[in-house]
């Protein structure tokens, strides 16, 4: 009862939040609450205010359950995602895995009055990852590999995870891999990593691009089934403030970003200087000419 008040209140404090600021003429752009899609979001708001373009950022907003309500309701004008995991979220009975057909059906099934711009080369996937030692015990290098010993495993990782289709119900349904237990955490974050590299967790939803999967040698499981599919990174944007200058800037975002590059942010903001998301996404778009 009481976590269910306290994310009632939450929910009103951050919708009155972002209502505040919808009577405004700036473009709203928003992120999740991980360090990539921040950077990513940084990308978008700097290179907009590099053009002239008004820009209000409201940043670190929450999962996709959260922010999605919000554009729909014009509280937010700009998020960066990801395509097959918003067409999931759009269609949860969604077949299409293939990078172009993911990206068609999501451009036709979107709800009237927002769209998605170019998608990138970019892709970051979800994806199943075990320690090296793991992996080895269990002669495990797929996601077919490791449902025998599914039963003996605790999996962590963020909340909406546990419920999504291609989350732990995909997994279920696709490898017939169930796990002991499932421990909440965070979306790939430092609680997520801290508890796979101690062992109080022996799989984990880490992203494919995520600087910790090279840093601490983890094995990001293959899936032969294609349960998570094609995640290139795509501007979804209120159709309204689409301007031809809006989109021109975020389309030139767009065919500069790769998932080589996306690794590369999400390395230089976990060095040891730990830079913001915003200097991180300065210093991209510096490099790649567009600012």
């Amino acid at each position: 009862m009481r976590r269910t008040l306290m994310a009632a209140v939450a929910a009103v404090a951050l919708t009155s939040s972002l209502s505040a600021c919808s009577g405004s003429d700036a473009l709203v752009v928003g992120s999740a609450n991980f360090v990539e899609n921040q950077i990513l979001a940084e990308i978008y708001a700097q290179a907009l205010e590099a053009k002239d373009v008004a820009v209000e950022k409201r940043l670190n907003i929450g999962n996709r359950e959260t922010y999605f309500p919000a554009l729909q309701d014009g509280s937010l004008d700009l998020v960066p995602d990801y395509t097959g995991a918003l067409l999931r979220e759009i269609n949860k009975q969604s077949t299409e895995r293939e990078t172009e057909a993911v990206y068609a059906a999501l451009k036709q099934q979107l709800p009237a009055g927002l769209i998605v711009l170019d998608k990138s080369a970019a892709e970051d996937k979800d994806a199943v990852v075990l320690t090296r030692e793991t992996a080895t015990r269990l002669n495990a290098k797929s996601l077919a590999d490791l449902a025998p010993a599914c039963g003996q495993l605790v999996f962590g990782g963020a909340s909406e995870f546990k419920i999504r289709p291609d989350g732990i119900p995909g997994i279920a349904n696709t490898y017939n891999c169930t796990f002991q237990q499932y421990r909440e955490l965070d979306a790939g974050g430092p609680f997520t990593v801290g508890a796979l590299q101690r062992g109080d967790i022996q799989a984990a939803n880490i992203f494919t691009t995520d600087a910790s999967i090279p840093a601490n040698d983890f094995v990001v499981l293959d899936d032969p089934e294609q349960l998570f599919g094609a995640q290139n990174v795509v501007p979804l944007i209120n159709e309204m403030k689409a301007s031809d200058t809006v989109k021109q800037v975020l389309n030139a975002v767009s065919a500069k970003l790769t998932t080589d590059g996306l690794a590369a942010l999400n390395a230089e903001a976990a060095g040891d200087s730990k830079p913001s998301p915003q200097t991180v996404a300065k210093n991209w778009l510096m490099a790649n000419g567009l600012l």
